[in-house]
């Protein structure tokens, strides 16, 4: 057998790392197929997974398929190999996101994302009260690096653009809760061990809630504003949140590809740096809302994810569908 051979036990396990990205509501919307005789796995996105009210655009089941891209490579390069990206390699099918080859031994530079690894499963989603401590600099711009290398930026808005942003937040909230459709969206992908509710291996669990705000001072989305869940505890949480907003100067899909690779490689790094995360697209969801989440003093153009950072609990893992749902050889 060649040593760039492909075994399934070995595409298998690149994808079980891949799929622990975070997606839109855990909806996990990937699909890979792995072309036995090209030796190429392939990234499809899954419309069906899609959220027609809250992402009509499909921009966040793009970002979460390069989320999903990104902990490929980064599974390639702990096992030695070097990733070879295409972006959306059909136009005629635009559902077909990238292609990846693996043909031989990793790159000296592939060290870095092989160093990311153990975050794979060490990041999870926290929607609890962080502390008040800062984040120090250094920290920070290791971050700011960690998404130019994927050609993205990464701005820490200074305090009274993050003031405009929590305030955008709050306005998408009423919009929110004025939207019935939006409401019941959100409910669908909501787990509380209902017998109406969907599988088990996806959506976000009751755990993963978080408590009420006492005093909504943190851009933490409420899930359960059907109050499904009930006796959920309160707390209060930071009353001076850090964020950052990641952008891209286009606005198209290969560019939210390469945000969800971004976003997954500042959410790893974080990880491994001690923080915390969470992340927040509620007012990107609203397009007279989103276009003001940009600071005017950034070259971004566009927003795509507001990032909450912190020192406090990690959360608990969020269910993932089988390998075998979201993978097939051909």
């Amino acid at each position: 057998m060649s040593p760039t051979t492909l075994t399934r036990t070995l595409v298998s396990s690149l994808v079980e790392d891949a799929v622990t990205a975070p997606s839109m509501h855990n909806a996990q919307p990937w699909r890979f197929v792995h072309r036995t005789d090209a030796g190429t796995v392939e990234l499809y996105g899954d419309p069906a997974r899609g959220m027609p009210r809250e992402d009509p655009d499909r921009r966040g089941l793009h970002l979460g398929c390069g989320a999903a891209l990104f902990g490929l490579r980064v599974a390639a390069a702990h096992r030695g190999r070097h990733a070879v990206v295409r972006l959306l390699p059909d136009p005629e099918d635009p559902w077909h996101l990238a292609d990846v080859r693996l043909p031989g031994a990793a790159l000296e530079h592939d060290g870095e994302l092989a160093a990311l690894r153990p975050a794979l499963r060490e990041r999870h989603t926290s929607r609890f009260p962080f502390a008040e401590e800062r984040i120090p600099a250094e920290i920070l711009d290791g971050l700011r690096s960690a998404a130019f290398l994927e050609g993205c930026r990464l701005t820490v808005p200074g305090a009274w653009h993050a003031d405009t942003v929590l305030d955008l937040v709050h306005d998408s909230e009423r919009f929110e809760s004025a939207d019935a459709a939006v409401r019941e969206e959100i409910a669908a992908w909501v787990r509380t061990g209902a017998a109406d509710e969907g599988a088990e291996t996806e959506g976000i669990p009751e755990y993963a809630l978080g408590p009420r705000q006492y005093d909504v001072t943190s851009p933490v989305r409420d899930f359960d504003s059907h109050r499904l869940v009930p006796g959920r505890a309160s707390a209060h949480f930071e009353k001076s949140p850090q964020i950052a907003l990641l952008g891209t100067v286009e606005d198209n899909p290969a560019e939210w590809l390469k945000a969800g690779q971004a976003m997954q490689r500042v959410l790893l790094r974080a990880t491994l740096d001690g923080l915390s995360t969470s992340l927040m697209s509620q007012p990107l969801e609203w397009p007279e809302l989103r276009s003001v989440a940009r600071d005017p003093g950034s070259t971004t153009g566009y927003v795509h994810m507001v990032i909450r950072l912190g020192y406090g609990p990690r959360g608990r893992a969020t269910p993932r569908r089988p390998v075998g749902e979201v993978l097939t050889f051909a």
